[in-house]
């Protein structure tokens, strides 16, 4: 059987392996624990080689992820929340997740040209997290369960823990 031939009928052998190739990991990091939209939010950097996240230039996502939170919390949010400010390889990406009523999430999807956040606008429906956004939400999921959610003692408590449990990827 030759490379480009496969037993798994739609795979596109050619493009996972050019996906693979050009896979690296990302710095990912906590900047801060903050109130965005009236709920408690951490909000992470991810960053593409040679690019940087910084709260003060990037303050146009923070507002755009604060009025999302705030239309997620009026819609069933629990006051829980994580933003993920992504420079990314081909522009730039503000996710802002909350956790809702009935164990669900929302997930609102921001996108710009690279290096100016203040041209974000929604993304295209159905604009989905890539492998880099996907590992915080995983680890954002992971916490909430652990915590919150299958934790102990008073919420205060439990909500603290949630807080400090954070995905900490560095780069290499």
């Amino acid at each position: 059987m030759s490379a480009a031939e496969t037993t798994h009928p739609g795979l596109d052998p050619a493009a996972l392996d050019e996906l693979a190739a050009g896979y690296h990991r990302r710095p990912t990091r906590l900047l801060t624990v903050q109130y965005l939209g009236g709920q408690l939010a951490k909000v992470y950097a991810v960053e593409a080689p040679g690019r940087a996240v910084d709260l003060g230039t990037w303050q146009d996502g923070l507002h755009l992820a604060g009025l999302a939170l705030q239309s997620h919390r009026e819609t069933g949010g629990l006051g829980l929340a994580c933003v993920i400010l992504h420079a990314g390889g081909d522009g730039d990406y503000v996710l802002a997740h909350s956790w809702v009523e009935g164990y669900m999430s929302r997930l609102a999807v921001f996108n710009g040209p690279m290096g100016d956040p203040g041209a974000m606008r929604p993304a295209s429906t159905g604009l989905a997290p890539c492998v880099w956004e996907a590992a915080v939400l995983a680890q954002e999921r992971a916490a909430f369960v652990r915590h919150v959610l299958g934790g102990e003692g008073p919420i205060e408590s439990r909500v603290e823990a949630w807080s400090s449990d954070v995905l900490c990827e560095p780069s290499g």
